[in-house]
Order: structure tokens, then C-alpha cells, then sequence
């Protein structure tokens, strides 16, 4: 596959780099040119990231980095069965748990769900640091969800984490999964808190939590990009109308919002087990 003059594979993390020295030189260049493309189009062409994350394997399928690579392309294309086996090989190479909370989802999206809360009760739950605990948490609530036990979920992700007022990269996450569990229950005004609170916390636009927060007051989006003025001409200045479904007669100031496993690791990683599955919640 082509791959841009302008990616010369130092750009990969020094980490990967130090595993890449196992390889003669042109091999880890190359090897190392096909990570950088796999973390560069993985959010906007996970089919491209998939097909330059095959690539790197086929050049260096003994390098736990390029087995992790490839679990991430193939989990970001809902390819679950061939993720789980790409990160069950990299979790044999260093024994490293991080990749627990990503290999029970595999198994939510492999329709298993039950199979992903007995790895939320696994001991390498405790081995994870606070992000990964985190993760574990948000995929056992789905979990829950997957098995219509949302009563269940909602629990699962009530946490010293999500009543904390301090803001970590995961807070969006977690009051949004905690607001969209509220609302699936039919606590729509305890949800509503909870998606304002996720607004409020996700800086970088995450989730869509402010979409979510504005339906649930009755505002939809219009596109007025083009729009006619009634003389026959259009209005194009790229605006964007914010209508009021209920169309109140009069303005009114906004409710305030208060504050308030079993060990798999060691099976083979040629192990492709069970379907492909849509990944729920």
C-alpha cells in the first residue's frame, strides 16, 4: 500500500520504537512507516488503518506492538473474533494487562456478554491503572445493557470516578454512558443532569452529548445553509437555526443544572472463535 513521502516511521512512540530495534534496519523502517498510517487514518478510514495494520504484520507478526496494531484496526472495523486473537497473541508477548478492558468488549461484540463480566471480575482487573479500571467499569455496564439488565448497568457505573467533580480524560465517557443508562430506564430528568454534566467535562467533543442534551429540551438543528428569503433569492451565509420544537410563546431562562474473566491470555492467537458482532452501547 502507498504510503506518503512526508511519514518517515519516526513519528511512531519511542516504545514501539526500542521493540522495532529487534528488526535489521530497512525492515523496522518499513515496519514502523505502516504503524504511523495505521494511527493516522484509524478514526476517519479504519478500512485503510486495517489494510496498512496487515501490512506491518505480515513484515513483523513476532513484534507485540504490531500484533496490538493490528488488534486495534481489526476491533475499529467490528472485526471482534480477529481483534481478540491479535491482542490475546500481544498479551502473550508481555504479559502486560492493559489490553484486559478492549478483549471484553471483543466478547460484548461477539455476543458473549456474560463471557466479558467474568473477565470484570478477573484478578487483572486490579493489575489495570485508574483509566483502565475505568474502561472495565464502562464495558461491564454495557455488558449489562446487552442483557436488558439496565438497573444493573446504571449500578455498575455508579463510582468514586463518576461523583467526582475532578475531570479526567475519561469523565465525558463515563457521565455519558451513566446519562444514556439513566435515559434507557426512563429517568429522563435525571439523565438530562447527566448529559449536562458530560457537556461540561468533554472538551474535545468526544460524545455528542450536547446533541443528546438538546433533544431532550426539545431543540432541533435546521439547516439554513440555504434558504429562501421569499423574493426568490437564497440566503447562503452558512447559518445554522436553532428551532424550539414545543414553540413557546415566550422566552424563558434554562432549568439550572445542579452539581452535584477467566484468564485467556494464554490461549493461541490463531483462536477465532465465534461470529462478528455489532458492538451495542
Amino acid at each position: 500500500m502507498p504510503i506518503p513521502d512526508d511519514v518517515t516511521g519516526e513519528e511512531i512512540d519511542k516504545d514501539v520504537k526500542q521493540e522495532l530495534q529487534s528488526l535489521p534496519k530497512g525492515l523496522a523502517e518499513d515496519v514502523s512507516r505502516n504503524l504511523v498510517m495505521v494511527a493516522r487514518l484509524i478514526d476517519e478510514d479504519p478500512e485503510g488503518a486495517y489494510g496498512y495494520s496487515r501490512v506491518a504484520l505480515r513484515l513483523a507478526s513476532r513484534v507485540a506492538a504490531v500484533r496490538e496494531a493490528a488488534g486495534f484496526a481489526a476491533y475499529a472495523n467490528q472485526k471482534y473474533s480477529e481483534a481478540l486473537a491479535e491482542f490475546r497473541a500481544a498479551r502473550r508477548m508481555t504479559g502486560n494487562v492493559d489490553l484486559w478492558p478492549v478483549m471484553a468488549d471483543c466478547e460484548r461484540g461477539l455476543g458473549r456478554p456474560e463471557k466479558a463480566l467474568d473477565m470484570a471480575g478477573a484478578p487483572e482487573v486490579q493489575k489495570l491503572d485508574k483509566a483502565g479500571q475505568v474502561e472495565m467499569r464502562l464495558v461491564a455496564a454495557g455488558a449489562r445493557r446487552d442483557m436488558d439488565q439496565l438497573d444493573a448497568a446504571i449500578v455498575t457505573l455508579q463510582s468514586p470516578e463518576l461523583a467526582s467533580n475532578s475531570v479526567q480524560p475519561w469523565t465525558a465517557r463515563l457521565r455519558y454512558a451513566y446519562a444514556d443508562a439513566l435515559l434507557a430506564a426512563g429517568r429522563e430528568g435525571e439523565a438530562r443532569e447527566w448529559f449536562a454534566k458530560a457537556v461540561e467535562s468533554d472538551k474535545d467533543g468526544s460524545t455528542d452529548a450536547s446533541d443528546r442534551l438538546a433533544e431532550l429540551d426539545g431543540v432541533e438543528f435546521v439547516d439554513a445553509l440555504v434558504e429562501d428569503d421569499g423574493d426568490g433569492d437564497t440566503d447562503r451565509d452558512g447559518d445554522v437555526e436553532v428551532v424550539n420544537s414545543e414553540a413557546p410563546e415566550a422566552e424563558s431562562e434554562p432549568d439550572p443544572v445542579e452539581d452535584s474473566v477467566d484468564d485467556d491470555g494464554l490461549d493461541d492467537v490463531d483462536d477465532t472463535d465465534g461470529d462478528e458482532g455489532d458492538l451495542k452501547g
